[in-house]
């Protein structure tokens, strides 16, 4: 099949103006609450998603990571670039992942805090984009967070230098093998230049699929008084 005729048809649900909630981030913790299966929507809701999890275990498809998102950023001269990160967390200060501060994305977002979000959940044909100004957690919240990491993945902080060209596979099989023996038993210290940023929204697009590509599409907009503006968008 060509590319050009790949495609999907929509129709799981509608969003509504009166469905949406004034917080954004409440909004989104509903739609990512639905999107875990730990909240109930509408019985056609349910069944439609049903069906479409059972098509996917059908084919021997895995479901997506829920918190999976895109982080779009760019350096000093504008430059983009984009990759695929977790959230960890969402609070009234906005949405929070963790990274190496010396990794590209570390770097640009340090040298140009603008970012945009984008969360897709097929299995409810959802899409949320988000876009705002990120800042560094504290020493003290990024530590905590390590701690809950396992072992392995706080041994990977210390073994890779991210976004760094290295000659193969072993140098940071090598690495691993020399910190896992630095840090015996369970203390990982956190390194100094990794922790979290929250992304602080000014904009949040909810976005639901529907037939023939008429979706429904509602923007949040940050006013001066911190309240929200909500518009529909066309599709």
């Amino acid at each position: 099949m060509a590319m050009a005729d790949l495609r999907r048809e929509y129709g799981l649900g509608a969003l509504h103006r009166d469905d949406l909630n004034p917080n954004p981030l409440t909004q989104f913790n509903q739609w990512f609450g639905q999107a875990a299966a730990t909240q109930s929507g509408s019985r056609l809701r349910k069944i439609g998603i049903a069906l479409y999890k059972l098509w996917q275990a059908v084919l021997g498809r895995e479901p997506v990571d829920v918190n999976a998102m895109a982080l779009a950023t760019a350096d000093k001269a504008g430059h983009p670039s984009v990759r695929t990160v977790l959230l960890k967390g969402v609070d009234e200060r906005g949405f929070i992942f963790y990274t190496n501060y010396e990794s590209r994305k570390g770097r640009e977002l340090t040298d140009n805090p603008n970012a945009a979000l984008v969360f897709y959940w097929p299995d409810s044909e959802r899409q949320v984009c988000v876009a705002g100004v990120v800042s560094k957690l504290s020493r003290e919240e990024s530590e905590a967070y390590f701690k809950s990491r396992p072992r392995g993945a706080r041994l990977g902080a210390w073994v890779s230098n991210q976004s760094e060209v290295i000659a193969d596979r072993q140098v940071i099989e090598h690495r691993l093998d020399e910190f896992d023996q630095k840090y015996s038993g369970d203390d990982v210290p956190l390194p100094a230049y990794w922790g979290g940023f929250v992304l602080s929204p000014v904009r949040i697009e909810f976005w639901q699929g529907q037939p023939n590509r008429l979706h429904d599409r509602f923007r949040y907009l940050k006013q001066a008084d911190g309240s929200w503006l909500i518009e529909r968008l066309a599709p």
